[in-house]
């Protein structure tokens, strides 16, 4: 009897030892499985960017640029974001649209910039993209609906044009998961306001884009892709309303309209 209890003993402090020291292993660095999924999130960030490059034309006006640039880098600063891992590219295309792609990259239309009433809405919209972004909502979204191994297999030589076009534009023009984009407004909220931007202006750009009678409704990938805009616009206005705060803006008002004036031109030509 003594020496089966003894067994028992030692059997159990030999599973719990075994236990501990397999907490201890790093499985992730002994498969190698997030060095490969990273090094594929970056291969995949620059073939997307690669088809938005060729078949659209970016705008790189210094004024656009640094007005854009320094929204972000307000954001990032403020939310210790690594600024240098957000690759903000503007394109000319009336569509009132931004999306991220992987590995950091974020595309942003002159259509959304021109139709945001004011600079607080426009970041809401970036801020909302950039959560996407860091919370890894993108690569979640591709590994759900296309695969890691036919991701990987993109990355080859051989991944072929056709599917890499394909899943580029399904990440500009189709929702994430509602619980994911949930997440994402509320993490915009928490950033607008560490930033000192009010989130108000980001309900409202919800709110009124939601309007189907709205005469730039044929342009509005955005609001298109992110359904139930005005239940979205309400627990925002309801999470935002006890963080109020001294609100700044980043851009002076004269930048804000000189930017769209900018844009709303290079349409006209």
């Amino acid at each position: 009897m003594k020496k089966t209890i003894i067994q028992g003993a030692i059997s159990i402090l030999l599973f719990f030892g075994t236990w501990f020291l397999l907490t201890k292993i790093d499985w992730i660095k002994v498969f190698k499985v997030q060095k490969v999924t990273d090094k594929t999130e970056e291969k995949l960030g620059d073939l997307f960017w690669e088809m938005f490059q060729q078949s659209e034309k970016e705008n790189k006006n210094p004024l656009v640029v640094n007005a854009i640039d320094s929204i972000v880098t307000q954001i990032c600063t403020a939310n210790n974001i690594d600024r240098a891992f957000i690759k903000v590219h503007l394109l000319n295309k009336a569509d009132i649209n931004a999306f991220a792609l992987p590995n950091g990259h974020l595309i942003v239309y002159s259509g959304l910039i021109i139709n945001s009433d004011n600079q607080e809405e426009l970041s809401g919209v970036i801020c909302h993209e950039i959560a996407h972004i860091n919370l890894n909502h993108v690569m979640k979204k591709l590994v759900k609906e296309i695969g890691l191994s036919v991701l990987i297999s993109m990355t080859t030589v051989n991944g072929g044009s056709e599917i890499i076009r394909e899943t580029a534009k399904m990440l500009s023009s189709s929702a994430f998961d509602r619980s994911l984009e949930k997440e994402a407004d509320i993490k915009a909220v928490d950033y607008l306001v560490k930033a000192k931007i009010n989130p108000a202006p980001f309900a409202d750009f919800l709110f009124k884009l939601s309007n189907k009678e709205n005469e730039t409704s044929k342009y509005l990938t955005w609001i298109s892709t992110h359904p139930d805009s005005k239940e979205r616009a309400e627990y925002i206005i309801a999470y935002s309303k006890d963080k109020e705060t001294k609100y700044t803006g980043v851009l002076t008002a004269a930048t804000w309209e000189k930017l769209k004036g900018t844009l709303a031109e290079g349409e006209e030509k």
